[in-house]
């Protein structure tokens, strides 16, 4: 092993004080605050945490032009925790420097998403999809702790066990920070609860503003990260405590995924590759033999060798590597030929090749291991080599270089000419609602093709509006025979309410069978029974009509005064609170349309409400 001598940072950045760097670090968190508080004002037009039932608002600069403000966000939540955990480790240009090309890298992904997706309507300004979110962190946390070390040695390549103790002392800070930060707003409501108890306000309100709540986040992360740096012992105590217990798992891990390759000669192939989940999860198993075997081996110091039952379990389980990867692009290769590219299956793809990168290395490291050389050494080499290709695929992907949407829809385009998919069974859908704005500028190719089948086709998937009617044939609506349950529990529904039924009818929606309760109520005293269709947080109203079919006639909407805290309509029909209630007043005919009062004493907010707004 390379005797890499002390690990602490280089004398220069050693010698800023602490006090210095905790002060710089809680400038940037409370920077970070007031940025993500004018962002949050200007996506909600100057009103905090806008309620999920308010009018979409007119958005401000900079959330008016969604390509910047995608790539502000982005910057803003990820590029600052590199600056927290590089400061007082890096020169201070270096972290200048550092800190502007991740900005720009993860910005760069947001605009890059933001350029070419569509944000859904009910979204008031573009935000970044979870995929983009997670790479962002991936990518800054990969280069950063290959940056790092490098630095601090004066290398291109710094001896390994600087790498592993960055890294995995620096996932445990933010595990912990993480942490801080969830036990600072946990107490922060409940000293609110304390007040409220006591009539007293003033901390539900505050811990509610937008200004207080983001920077009081951003600030509590970044204290979070200077003291976990300053007992920098505890947290290599935790960090040693964390890999034991980790990798006494590896045994078990082995043992399973053993098991598994042992089982399928005899269960056969064919339920490995009848859905995605099976790629999926062979990707995962991989992922967790691969930080299994990382916890074993550690900075490979033969001093702390592990015990002997780990030191026999890290070479099986990276020998299972290779056939647990091989299977995932066995698979993946199956469904591809089947139905072609899609952005999940290329992201999937990319993920199997790092697995193949990791599964050679350190199937490498086993066999050197067996012929009694070095215990898994190659290890090392390896995981410097998949860290970079980490990085260069995440770049590759969430840029033009490889943009998943873009190489799926060629894919497919090429698949529909070459008449691999015929025009019937093509998915416009992904072109009209996954595939952004190169999705829909294909579809609207396709409905000026020459082929009339597939001009009509795509013609018909522009002309839906939403996801959901997608459900319902034009030609040939589907049928559900509805699954209702009476009340009381002894009552006999009429046979025929439960014939089969399509959307919009309301009984459509009772498929499970605790999805709907029904009652037979005499409602308007004419001596025959309605029926009242309880859901969670409706109630619906059939009767019969002249030919004695069951109708439907409306639905009583309001279950409460407030929107919040419905409460369950099924509940209140198995309590009897569904009761007919007789008005006082009559409706009132205004301009040919029927107009309940709004009862004051029922709901005086609601009457309130409508007083205020009558000019």
């Amino acid at each position: 092993m390379t005797d890499t001598g002390d690990l602490s940072p280089s004398p220069a950045p050693a010698e800023t004080p602490r006090r210095a760097v905790g002060l710089f670090r809680l400038a940037v968190g409370l920077a970070q605050g007031a940025m993500v508080w004018w962002l949050i004002r200007s996506a909600s037009g100057g009103r905090a945490f806008m309620p999920a039932d308010a009018a979409p608002p007119t958005l401000a600069w900079p959330a008016s032009q969604p390509v910047l403000y995608a790539a502000l966000l982005l910057a803003t939540v990820m590029a600052p925790i590199v600056l927290l955990g590089a400061a007082g480790r890096m020169r201070w240009r270096w972290l200048a420097v550092w800190g502007l090309v991740a900005a720009g890298v993860v910005g760069g992904f947001g605009a890059w998403e933001a350029m070419n997706q569509i944000a859904p309507e009910w979204r008031r300004s573009f935000e970044p999809s979870f995929p983009t979110v997670m790479a962002s962190l991936a990518i800054l946390f990969v280069a950063h702790h290959l940056l790092l070390p490098a630095l601090q040695a004066r290398r291109w390549i710094a001896p390994y066990p600087a790498y592993f103790d960055t890294a995995w002392k620096a996932g445990v800070q933010l595990a912990l920070s993480a942490a801080f930060v969830g036990a600072f707003w946990l107490l922060l409501f409940l000293g609110a609860g304390l007040f409220r108890v006591i009539g007293v306000e003033a901390l539900s309100d505050l811990i509610g503003k937008d200004w207080f709540a983001a920077p009081a986040t951003t600030l509590s992360f970044a204290a979070a990260v200077h003291l976990t740096d300053v007992r920098d012992g505890l947290i290599r105590g935790v960090r040693t405590v964390a890999l034991m217990l980790l990798s006494w798992l590896l045994p078990v891990m082995t043992g399973l995924v053993a098991a598994f390759l042992i089982a399928l000669p005899f269960t056969g192939l064919d339920g490995l590759f009848r859905g995605p989940s099976a790629t999926a999860m062979m990707l995962a198993a991989a992922a967790a033999l691969i930080i299994l075997i990382n916890a074993a081996y550690q900075d490979g110091d033969p001093e702390d060798r592990p015990a002997r039952p780990l030191r026999w379990a890290a070479p099986a389980a990276a020998l299972l590597l290779t056939p647990l990867v091989a299977l995932a692009l066995w698979g993946l290769a199956l469904r591809i030929g089947q139905h072609g590219l899609t952005p999940e299956r290329i992201i999937a793809l990319s993920c199997a090749l790092v697995g193949a990168v990791y599964a050679g290395g350190y199937g490498w490291a086993a066999v050197a291991t067996l012929r009694r050389r070095a215990w898994m050494a190659p290890l090392e080499r390896t995981n410097v080599a998949a860290a970079v290709s980490v990085v260069l695929v995440i770049l590759a992907l969430f840029s033009p270089v490889a943009d998943p949407v873009r190489l799926s829809i060629n894919d497919q385009l090429d698949r529909l000419e070459r008449g691999a998919v015929s025009a019937e069974e093509f998915d416009y859908a992904f072109l009209r609602f996954d595939a952004g704005r190169a999705g829909q500028r294909a579809l609207g190719d396709l409905a000026r093709s020459d082929d009339a089948e597939v001009a009509r086709r795509a013609a018909d998937m522009q002309a839906v509006q939403e996801r959901y009617q997608l459900g319902v044939d034009q030609t040939s609506v589907q049928t559900v025979t509805p699954v209702i349950q009476p009340w009381p529990a002894d009552a006999v529904t009429p046979t025929d309410f439960l014939a089969p039924v399509a959307l919009p009818d309301p009984r459509a929606q009772c498929d499970t069978a605790d999805a709907c309760l029904v009652q037979a109520l005499d409602l308007d005293g004419d001596g025959a029974d309605e029926l009242l269709l309880a859901q969670v947080f409706s109630v619906h109203l059939f009767a019969r009509n002249a030919a004695g079919a069951w109708t439907y006639q409306g639905e009583y909407r309001r279950l409460s005064c407030g929107p919040e805290d419905a409460p369950d309509a099924r509940q209140l029909m198995r309590d009897g609170s569904l009761t007919p209630r007789p008005r006082r007043w009559p409706d009132l005919e205004i301009g040919g349309e029927a107009s309940p009062l709004v009862d004051e004493t029922t709901c005086p907010i609601a009457a309130e409400a409508q007083v205020a707004d009558t000019p």
